[in-house]
């Protein structure tokens, strides 16, 4: 049976060691050829001289050798960090000496733009370089190799000795305010979310998973580790334009599509001839707009759609299947296998149907919590009391800050983030709600709801749109007045609407960067007033 995070490989190596588990540009990897490799530098990592637990980083595109070094470093018993490759050198050292990093994995370019930081991160004392075909660089205090250096060691039967409640991975959230934190995923959670969402997903061996979403982003590196839980091929992808995107499901015969909503709204609006071999899509990280749900059904009339809810807190909470969606389009839907659900009042009790409270989940999928900050762990991670064998247990749950309601069927409604609800005129306001009517209107691309300062509304709703690249029509204040006018409440009608040429800014997992705009926008009506 499949514990640990490396043994998804290998198991489907066991069964299937011809079959192809990852495809990058023109290399393909056989599951048999991924477990040796896997091997060979999990030996290297215990030669460098890598402890149990030690932490081990890859700030890397997509590419055969980041995946396999994920892998390796757990089968060394080590921790592995995906760092988003979007990153800029001076949040790439924040992550390093935050979870104290021993080795990392890199480009000589990116290294060369690290140098300057590099003397931050205390812990660190091996640095491996691929594509280094010139000179290394000197780097004082550093052991800089190649990556070719990992394959000289001939250590054989490793000794891991990782449990599956043993740490694994750590994953660094984009958070909205401050310094990002590390979300701590032990083996255990990996794995059980890799088989739940291959269970609801269908995946077989014959399935072909596109991976455009980043490693470092708990729905990105789960197009690994599902793809691997049934002996499916990974075709790994750093896209440029969204038409990329498309042009390699055609040439792959890709299977699944996971992506968030940004993307979404862009390749909805291109055509999609030619991918019938598309058997789902999946999307996550926010509510797909009804607009861009009707026209990638539309172009897709044989692909089943999946619209998820999670947290990386807790990886995957709820699904909608399919057949659902004309049905309860709006819904998140229920929780997935291995999880389970509740919608709670602040006090902890269970809230009626339809009644808003806070998501919480419990199961399988719970993190371990964040890495080094009890107090913010103690925040989210609270101890809630499940009957098993007829006792009264205490088993730690997520609560999410996101606010919810269940109907009487038991699926879910997303209503809003509770750090981004907006609180206007003595009324919460969820963006989403408006963001949605918006959406509706044909031309319009992107849309951001935002509650900004106001000093007689508390919070003035503040809308930034974007229209259409191949709209001849184009958008106005008083348009899109009108028609939140006639769509929303009084108080929800926004006050000001910002409507913008470029596309809307974008944090390093390809969503919304809303942190970013509000504190653009954030003094716009107090300034007025002084």
């Amino acid at each position: 049976m499949v514990h640990l995070v490396h043994s998804l490989i290998y198991s489907s190596a066991n069964r299937m060691p011809e079959k192809v588990a990852l495809s990058y540009k023109n290399n393909k990897v056989t599951y048999a050829a991924l477990v040796k490799e896997t091997e060979v530098i999990a030996g290297s990592l215990l030669d460098i001289g890598l402890g149990r637990h030690e932490r081990v980083a890859v700030y890397l595109e997509k590419r055969i050798e980041t995946v396999s070094f994920l892998f390796a470093a757990t089968l060394a018993d080590g921790v592995s960090v995906p760092v988003n490759p979007l990153l800029k050198p001076k949040q790439v050292s924040y992550i390093l000496a935050d979870c104290n990093v021993r080795v990392l994995l890199t480009s000589i370019e990116r290294l060369k733009t690290l140098a300057a930081v590099l003397p931050n991160c205390p812990d660190l004392h091996t640095v491996i370089v691929v594509d280094s075909r010139n000179a290394l660089p000197d780097l004082s205090g550093l052991n800089i190799l190649p990556w070719a250096k990992l394959y000289t060691s001939t250590k054989t039967n490793l000794p891991c000795r990782a449990i599956d409640r043993d740490m694994a991975a750590i994953l660094y959230t984009s958070g909205s305010t401050g310094k990002p934190k590390g979300v701590v995923l032990s083996h255990h959670n990996i794995v059980a979310g890799a088989k739940s969402v291959s269970q609801y997903l269908g995946n077989t061996p014959d399935d072909k998973l596109l991976s455009v979403l980043p490693l470092s982003f708990d729905y990105g590196l789960s197009q690994l580790t599902t793809a691997f839980n049934v002996g499916a091929t990974n075709v790994l992808m750093n896209y440029l334009l969204p038409r990329d995107i498309i042009r390699t499901i055609k040439d792959h015969l890709i299977t699944g599509l996971a992506a968030v909503p940004p993307l979404w709204i862009q390749l909805a609006q291109l055509s999609w001839e030619g991918t019938e071999t598309l058997r789902y899509i999946t999307n996550s990280g926010g509510a797909m707009p009804r607009a861009t749900l009707d026209l990638l059904r539309s172009s897709l009339p044989n692909t089943k759609v999946f619209l998820m809810y999670g947290l990386t807190e807790a990886f995957r909470s709820t699904y909608l299947p399919p057949e659902q969606i004309d049905l309860r389009p709006d819904s998140i839907g229920k929780a997935i296998p291995n999880a389970e659900i509740l919608v709670l009042r602040a006090d902890g009790t269970q809230c009626a149907a339809k009644e808003p409270g806070e998501l919480v989940h419990r199961g399988a999928l719970v993190s371990m919590g964040y890495w080094n900050d009890t107090d913010k762990t103690a925040k989210c991670f609270k101890p809630i009391t499940s009957r098993q064998n007829g006792l009264t247990i205490p088993e730690l749950a997520v609560w999410s800050g996101d606010t919810v309601k269940m109907d009487e069927e038991g699926y879910l409604y997303f209503i809003g983030r509770r750090d981004q609800m907006i609180k206007t005129s003595g009324y919460r306001v969820s963006p989403t709600e408006i963001e949605e009517i918006i959406y509706a209107i044909e031309t319009v691309s992107e849309v951001v709801a935002l509650g900004v300062p106001h000093p007689i509304l508390g919070q003035a709703i503040v809308v930034i749109v974007t229209s259409r690249k191949d709209s001849d029509n184009a958008l106005n204040a008083d348009m899109l007045l009108s028609n939140c006018k006639q769509n929303l409440p009084a108080f929800m009608v926004p006050s000001y609407f910002d409507i913008r040429e470029d596309d809307l800014p974008k944090n390093t997992n390809g969503k919304i960067d809303r942190n970013s705009l509000f504190l653009e926008l954030e003094h716009m009506f107090m300034d007025e007033n002084k």
